[in-house]
């Protein structure tokens, strides 16, 4: 009974491993290295950008221009993906394309989940390790960031930069 649960950890730390070596971290990737997370390693860092948003959002930038506050927006557009309000791609996709990409999104997610159960008492040790609070931190940042482009659009907003 040992030897597959060990067998099956091997595995999984070996494609973890593998997927770290590539220089873009691929949606395979960051679910084979979930169990290296689970124990602390290899922590996600928080950009300097998202850090500064954490220690204040709401403070008024010193150049309230319209092209420095578009700066900041598409800064913050780089680090936290696009914002809410953000069009859509105009991709046409055929129903062949679409349903490829909702087969591919279930298998990520049951593989995403495999890795997860790989770590017996999972809570505990990301608790132990210190991962949960990482996790937490990353997590407040990017609240954070957000926070910070919504306040910096609605100085845009204020100053007629649309």
């Amino acid at each position: 009974m040992r030897q597959p649960i060990t067998a099956h950890l091997l595995l999984a730390l070996a494609l973890a491993l593998s997927a770290c070596t590539t220089s873009k971290p691929s949606r395979f990737s960051d679910a084979a290295t979930t169990p290296l997370s689970d124990f602390n390693v290899g922590q996600t860092s928080i950009p300097p950008l998202l850090l500064q948003a954490r220690e204040n959002p709401y403070v008024a930038p010193v150049d309230q221009s319209c092209a420095a506050l578009l700066v900041d927006v598409r800064t913050l557009d780089e680090v936290l993906g696009p914002d809410i309000d953000a069009p859509l791609p105009t991709e046409d996709l055929s129903t062949t394309e679409r349903g490829a990409a909702l087969v591919d999104d279930g298998a990520m997610s049951a593989f995403k989940g495999a890795m997860e159960g790989i770590v017996p008492y999972r809570g505990w040790v990301r608790k132990i390790s210190g991962a949960e609070r990482h996790s937490k931190e990353v997590a407040a940042a990017v609240i954070a960031g957000s926070a910070r482009r919504a306040f910096l659009n609605g100085l845009r907003l204020a100053h007629d930069c649309f």
